[in-house]
């Protein structure tokens, strides 16, 4: 066992706080209720009977525990409510062409580097900072949490890895939590199978949270699956919660679950966990035909998490389970499968559940965090939670209960012809909003700029299944078919970027890309794998001569008024592909580029880049696929546009292409843009921008 983590002071370093512990020391009992999906490690009364589809949460408002200055960053997405908003417009239209870089901050600190000069880190860091009390915090390049000077970018104190230098590699994450009782305050971050309790003013370790300052994560046994994740834990109501993210490659049908647990913020024992996948007695295990819920596993939270602190509820994006193509050894919907499922952040049990795809076959996996927004529809306020989805889907719900805005309808979709699968006969499909990307892989999607780029790109799918929206993926057959190509494709339409929602005018707004793969299926080899079915390559595929196979845009930007459910404005974002030979005649205009980039949404103005750049060749990009047009491939440009018309205000092209969530806080009376780059040739790094003195 290593040592407790220390901090490593830097000048500037803050005042240590006073620090008051308390220490919750209760005997550890296991309630199961026989129709509850949580494990409850504190004593509680048995819960309700839960409705199918929602019930009430029953649980007392609680006070917020600490007071969130103006002006500050006080969660990955802003609020726990993951808005990504700040009322903040001291940038506005009119000035935003004067920002400046006013300081860069390196994604590894030198004092890292002195540890070991040849450490090395990801260039794609994603880790995006808090802002709480005049001080940023933020996940660096090997997962170690840095504090900062929000308005220099100089190092307040940095965090000790565990083991001195040997403990330096490990992988980013997005970011961190803060939490405060309001006489001390704590930093919660995950690294690696541990969660760590920090002291926000001086980075130490919290001697009494878990073993020397830190809760083990692996709670399954390391023989099965190592625990990994590179989420943002979620504290609420003094509890922190925890997802997982689990592999794709799936050897048997026999897997662990990826369940959500939850820790005391003050002692680090662990307070619930809620099974994904439901077991013996409790709800949803109807929806697994055969007892397959009793083996088949994954379905982790590998997004992020929403949270209402005045309800006390969780809102958590569940993804697919075991094997998320083939589904012959798991038939059913498959509960909590693909799902958004709202918990009591106290006791973990389940509150209300919406099942967005049943039986899933298609990676469509919700994404990203939902997010909270109060909204008026016909004259009714509402207290709503929007999740966006792979399949350019918009699902709003009334967050309390459950119950959709607008009607769901169940759909009849394609079925497979694969051996031993046995598809949904129906899809839920939202009346309202209506899709904000393309959906389908058919003909009238296809390239049509020219006659003749319509004729290539018929060709190509002609030795592919071809379908709407929901055809299952297909087998890789000998002088047949090579697959089915599927729109959108297994990263969106929506993704990990989420969505942007301002209050003020009730308007949301989705980055979303163009982007299909192939969904091809192969024999299983009965001498690895139980699994009747794997998956093959999941390609990308290119259209003719270089160019997109679909119609644009391949990047582009949905406002949504979430009060009427309508559409606004939808523009692209990026230039594309225009420069392409076949087309560079025909002066386009703005194509879209397919990276994911996430928003920032201030009080004037909606910020956005164009994601990574420098992508590596290989991989599911398949040789005759350009670079510049795979899925993740973005650009340098980083934009100011106008929340009402969609009209770029502002743009600069910056060294690389942006990598985090965005923000904006107000230090020391100024307002600050902040925001990631880098890539292959780039060293990443933070930029600060500011207006000038």
């Amino acid at each position: 066992m290593t040592e407790p983590s220390l901090a490593r002071p830097h000048r500037n370093r803050m005042q240590p706080r006073l620090r008051t512990m308390t220490i919750v020391s209760a005997s550890l009992l296991l309630l199961i209720a026989c129709d509850s999906n949580s494990t409850n490690t504190t004593a509680s009364n048995p819960p309700p009977a839960a409705a199918p589809m929602a019930q009430q949460a029953t649980a007392d408002p609680a006070p917020v525990a600490s007071n969130v200055q103006e002006g500050e960053w006080q969660a990955y997405g802003a609020t726990i409510g993951s808005t990504k908003y700040t009322p903040l417009r001291q940038i506005n239209a009119d000035n935003v062409a004067q920002m400046e870089i006013a300081w860069r901050r390196p994604a590894v600190d030198q004092y890292y580097l002195d540890m070991n000069p040849q450490q090395r880190y990801s260039t794609n860091w994603n880790g995006t900072p808090v802002v709480r009390d005049g001080v940023a915090y933020v996940t660096n390049g090997l997962g170690l949490v840095e504090a900062f000077d929000p308005g220099t970018g100089e190092t307040l104190w940095v965090q000790e890895p565990p083991g001195g230098a040997e403990g330096l590699p490990g992988a980013p994450t997005r970011g961190v939590a803060y939490w405060s009782d309001g006489t001390e305050a704590r930093i919660f971050v995950q690294r690696g199978t541990w969660l760590y309790a920090l002291d926000a003013a001086t980075g130490e370790s919290i001697p009494g949270f878990g073993d020397a300052g830190r809760a083990d994560l692996q709670l399954i046994p390391e023989d099965f699956e190592r625990f990994r994740w590179g989420g943002v834990p979620m504290v609420v109501r003094d509890v922190v919660v925890i997802g997982q993210a689990m592999t794709d490659n799936f050897s048997n049908k026999e897997a662990p679950r990826g369940d959500v647990h939850a820790f005391d913020v003050r002692t680090g024992e662990l307070r619930w966990t809620f099974n994904t996948i439901p077991q013996e007695g409790q709800f949803g295990t109807d929806t697994w035909q055969d007892r397959s819920w009793s083996y088949t596993g994954h379905a982790p939270v590998w997004a992020l998490f929403s949270a209402d602190e005045e309800l006390g509820m969780v809102y958590m994006p569940i993804s697919s389970s075991t094997n998320d193509m083939y589904g012959g050894h798991r038939l059913g919907d498959n509960l909590f499968s693909q799902s958004l499922v709202a918990v009591d952040a106290e006791t973990g049990e389940r509150v209300w559940h919406y099942q967005t795809v049943h039986h899933g076959l298609w990676d469509y996996d919700p994404p990203a965090a939902p997010v909270l927004m109060d909204i008026t529809v016909e004259g009714r306020e509402i207290k709503a939670i929007a999740q966006i989805t792979k399949q350019a889907f918009l699902f709003v719900f009334d967050r309390e209960t459950g119950e959709p805005v607008w009607d769901i309808e169940e759909r009849p979709v394609p079925q497979s012809d694969v051996p031993g699968e046995v598809t949904s006969p129906t899809q839920p499909f939202p009346t309202r909003p209506a899709p904000f990307d393309r959906q389908g892989a058919t003909e009238d999607n296809l390239i049509d700029f020219t006659p003749e780029l319509r004729a290539e790109a018929l060709e190509i799918v002609s030795n592919f299944v071809m379908g709407p929206l929901f055809t299952p993926p297909s087998l890789v057959t000998e002088n047949g078919t090579q697959g089915t190509i599927q729109l959108p494709g297994s990263q969106g339409g929506g993704d990990v970027q989420g969505a942007a929602f301002d209050p003020e005018t009730g308007y949301l707004y989705i980055p979303s890309i163009t982007a299909p793969f192939v969904a091809d299926l192969l024999p299983g080899d009965p001498e690895v794998t139980n699994l009747a079915y794997t998956k093959g390559s999941r390609r990308w595929i290119a259209g003719p001569q270089g160019l997109p196979l679909f119609k644009p845009p391949y990047g582009r930007i949905t406002a949504i008024d979430m009060n009427s459910g309508e559409h606004v404005w939808m523009v692209p974002n990026g230039w594309g592909p225009v420069d392409n030979p076949a087309i560079a005649h025909l002066n386009l205009g703005k194509l879209g580029v397919p990276g994911r980039p996430s928003p920032l949404l201030t009080g004037s103005l909606l910020f956005l880049g164009e994601g990574q750049t420098g992508q590596r060749p290989g991989g599911r990009i398949p040789p005759d696929m350009p670079i510049e047009i795979a899925t993740n491939s973005g650009g340098p440009n980083f934009r100011a546009y106008d929340k009402q018309t969609g009209d770029v205000i502002w743009e600069r092209e910056l060294e690389a292409g942006t990598t985090n969530a965005p923000i904006s806080y107000l230090h020391e009376g100024k307002q600050y843009i902040l925001v990631a780059i880098g890539d292959r040739d780039h060293s990443p790094e933070l930029l600060a921008f500011t207006l000038p003195q």
